[in-house]
């Protein structure tokens, strides 16, 4: 573990241990990936200021996000199948996130369940929901969110419809794994992974086998998910999820202006700035790119999250100097998990930690809630207004 200096590093060791259709799934995006690969570039293109002869003792990463302090602005995004990268991921990503004192948050498509993690937790942490067309299921997901102590609801709202991804067509994507021929000859070069498998019942979707009806073995839950994401979902129906939920609600997925008026206007705690990882639209702006504009059109009404592209603590850094109350990291903390588990996950916490504590001192800075666009050279700007697009649509459908 000492030999893991940089989330790369640890992509890397999960590379090597992690069977080939589970690390694809972690590391790829849709169609060219053009929009996952610029996520990343991105943050690149922003430059520091760096600042000398400056008071930089006593620093501090400590941040509120949603009402709580955190260790630092961040928290595990919600990643499916992360029980598939290590055995029982969720759990252990979990864990290692109460730990460090950030917030976990887990997935509707988890392999470990609402209540598995529950039982091996002991502070709130997070859930985040698809709109399934039955709501009846919805409604249930959400009352044993409840029942769990989750203390916030991430709503998704970019998969009404999932882009394609060609890594995952061919590699022939599930949970568990179809034993094919070559499914067989790459888990023989896994032996830590298989192992670990084998030693847990968790293997398949958690929240949804044997709780959405008709749903009891891999080829009934298949045909299930095929069905059910939602095409109608639009803003009445987070009205809807509104009236079922009473606890702080996050909307994910917003990745334009008028949408993050209209996500205000839906009464939400915070949205997040995200391009689901480059993994929808691809040829969609990076996250990072459109964060300037949002802060400028809906800041300070709610909290702005921001997720894509987050491979280190300088790009969490910069998040905040554009105006980010928080980010989130998905692909960091999975690499740390697929590579070393829970001790992984921890692991890159600690590199993000460390990699923001010593950018913001060579910035001049003791606080990470005070970056601000004095932080950066020659700051990405809002476009103004009036190229930013039309009025927003009505908040429901006519």
């Amino acid at each position: 573990m000492a030999k893991a200096l940089t989330i790369a590093d640890l992509r890397d060791m999960h590379r090597r241990r992690a069977p080939r259709m589970f690390y694809d799934y972690a590391d790829s995006g849709s169609y060219t990936e053009g929009t996952y690969r610029d996520n990343e570039a991105a943050f690149e293109r922003i430059k520091l200021r760096q600042r000398v002869a400056r008071n930089i003792d006593n620093r501090s990463l400590k941040a509120p996000i949603l009402g709580q302090e955190a260790t630092m602005p961040v928290y595990l995004a919600p990643v499916g199948m992360t029980g598939m990268q290590y055995a029982d991921g969720e759990i252990k990503a979990a864990r290692a996130a109460e730990a460090f004192g950030v917030p976990f948050t887990l997935s509707t498509m988890s392999v470990c369940s609402i209540e598995d993690v529950a039982a091996h937790t002991t502070k709130p942490f997070w859930f985040q929901l698809y709109v399934m067309r039955d709501r009846d299921f919805v409604v249930s997901l959400l009352e044993r969110a409840k029942a769990a102590g989750c203390s916030a609801l991430v709503l998704t709202l970019d998969l009404q419809i999932l882009g394609q991804r060609h890594k995952d067509l061919r590699n022939g994507l599930s949970a568990p794994p179809k034993m094919t021929p070559k499914v067989i000859a790459d888990l023989a070069r896994r032996p830590a992974w298989c192992l670990g498998m084998l030693g847990t019942k968790r293997r398949s979707f958690g929240n949804i086998v044997g709780h959405a009806k008709g749903v009891d073995d891999l080829s009934s839950l298949m045909s299930w998910t095929s069905e059910q994401f939602d095409l109608g979902l639009d803003w009445s129906s987070v009205e809807w999820i509104k009236k079922h939920w009473d606890g702080k609600l996050i909307l994910k997925g917003i990745g334009d202006v008028d949408d993050a008026r209209i996500a205000v206007e839906a009464g939400c705690d915070a949205i997040t700035v995200s391009n689901h990882g480059g993994r929808q639209l691809d040829g969609a702006p990076a996250s990072v790119d459109m964060l300037p504009m949002v802060v400028d059109a809906v800041g300070g009404k709610v909290e702005i999250h921001m997720d894509g592209g987050i491979r280190s603590g300088q790009d969490v850094l910069k998040a905040m100097a554009l105006g980010a109350d928080a980010t989130s990291i998905g692909r960091a903390f999975v690499y740390g998990l697929g590579a070393m588990g829970e001790a992984g996950v921890t692991r890159a916490l600690e590199i993000i930690a460390k990699e923001m504590d010593i950018t913001m001192a060579l910035c001049g800075e003791t606080r990470i809630t005070e970056v601000g666009h004095h932080t950066l050279l020659n700051p990405p700007m809002a476009e103004p207004a009036e190229v930013r697009g039309a009025e927003a649509p009505p908040l429901a459908a006519e």
